[in-house]
């Protein structure tokens, strides 16, 4: 195993997990570069999130845009999937983490790749019935401006390791 430069990474990388900080997102990604990414799947798992004025943060990013779409438009030949944004990053790779059934979101504009990532969530224990498919990329919208309501409810919970389930 060896460190790797953005660019290198991309370059080698078959798929590519974004989770960097969401106010640097583009930034990352252009190091990366735009020919490493095409035609690559990117689960965008970043949040918009300005914490200049502490917890719960407000958005950078919301209601006619989301950062999942900013990727998309600037890195058009990839494949981005907005998924497990809305859960801690312990949960993401642990469902079980929080009791009982609860529930994840998934929104792209490509269904391949959009299978792609339903089998990366299922490989951490997330079971299909569980994710929601909010449709293409304007579904980060919702799942990115979620955040804010998931916040509130961690302050007041003394907890990051909770989450919601939708019943349909």
């Amino acid at each position: 195993m060896s460190l790797l430069s953005f660019a290198d990474a991309g370059f080698f990388a078959e798929l590519v997990v974004n989770a960097s900080n969401g106010a640097n997102t583009l930034a990352a990604l252009q190091a990366v570069g735009e020919g490493n990414l095409a035609g690559k799947v990117v689960i965008d798992v970043t949040l918009p999130l300005d914490l200049s004025q502490g917890l719960p943060p407000t958005l950078t990013v919301a209601n006619t845009d989301s950062l999942g779409e900013q990727v998309q438009r600037a890195f058009p030949r990839s494949k981005v999937v907005k998924t497990l944004n809305t859960v801690f990053c312990q949960v993401m790779v642990d469902p079980a983490r929080v009791p009982g059934e609860h529930t994840l979101f998934i929104a792209g504009d490509d269904a391949g790749a959009k299978d792609v990532a339903m089998g990366v969530v299922e490989s951490f224990g997330w079971p299909a019935d569980r994710v929601i498919d909010l449709g293409g990329i304007t579904g980060a919208r919702g799942s990115e401006m979620y955040m804010r309501l998931y916040f509130q409810l961690a302050e007041l919970l003394g907890t990051f390791e909770l989450n919601i389930e939708v019943h349909h």
